[in-house]
């Protein structure tokens, strides 16, 4: 169940370049989230109507807080960007589905980008239950890589090569002979086709978490849908609401 609040600030700071973390006390989104669900942030700037989805990267059910990593991209992540500690924060959340967890199956997790944040929290919930290793993409400078790897093996791509694997995340897994039972992703849509495609191809069960822009984040607006191979019930056409019905879906239900 979704709650509207105004939580609190705890900490705030810059993990690499226009990229921030963070910490938020809650009253209840917290107890309730689950790895893979975001949460909506309103602006206290009047003029922008609209929230901002943001995936949850970590999240503390004793202490009632929540981890959200972001890249600063307009004017609502600028203005979010110069909070700091006790300031109000209006959020929205639980938002979406979280992944599917299977337990004792061998799980690929990979994150491209600010794609790579929810791989935190699902490789934190996933290691009681199944081995864990991540594949995460980055353009060049590195984040939350110490995080990731409290929750196994991690193998690192780079489009310019600075680290680890140079190329994508599907030349990581090649190059370093990375196998497993399911696949976990989250990223741009360019990597989640690749993804899907290689899943397919090697018989890999393959969940996907689909980045989209949304306007109202539950499902009523329907400005971020997907096309979707079933028809959906709500608009009885082959479609799914990504805020709604997803963010996670299994690979084989939607064309990317």
């Amino acid at each position: 169940m979704k709650h509207k609040e105004i939580a609190k600030v705890i900490s705030q700071e810059s993990i690499a370049t226009g990229v921030y973390s963070m910490w938020i006390q809650t009253k209840d989104i917290a107890a309730k989230a689950v790895a893979g669900q975001f949460i909506s942030v309103y602006c206290k700037d009047g003029a922008k109507l609209l929230p901002r989805p943001i995936s949850i990267c970590e999240v503390n059910k004793e202490e009632g807080t929540l981890r959200i990593v972001y890249r600063v991209v307009g004017g609502g992540t600028t203005e979010m960007s110069g909070y700091v500690s006790g300031d109000d924060i209006d959020i929205l959340g639980p938002l979406g589905n979280g992944f599917m967890q299977r337990e004792g199956k061998k799980a690929i997790l990979i994150g491209g980008g600010i794609g790579i944040p929810p791989m935190v929290q699902l490789g934190k919930e996933l290691k009681e239950i199944a081995e864990v290793q991540t594949v995460a993409g980055y353009r060049d400078e590195l984040f939350l890589i110490d995080e990731l790897e409290k929750n196994g093996d991690v193998y690192i791509a780079t489009e310019d090569g600075s680290t680890g694997t140079k190329g994508t995340v599907i030349d990581a897994i090649k190059a370093c002979a990375v196998t497993g039972d399911v696949i976990y992703a989250c990223g741009p849509t360019p990597m989640l086709r690749a993804i899907k495609e290689y899943a397919l191809a090697n018989d890999i069960e393959c969940q996907i978490s689909l980045e989209e822009k949304m306007a109202c984040g539950i499902g009523a607006c329907l400005g971020c849908v997907c096309k979707s191979k079933e028809k959906d019930h709500h608009t009885n056409v082959n479609n799914k609401r990504i805020c709604k019905d997803g963010p996670v879906f299994l690979a084989q239900e939607v064309e990317l």
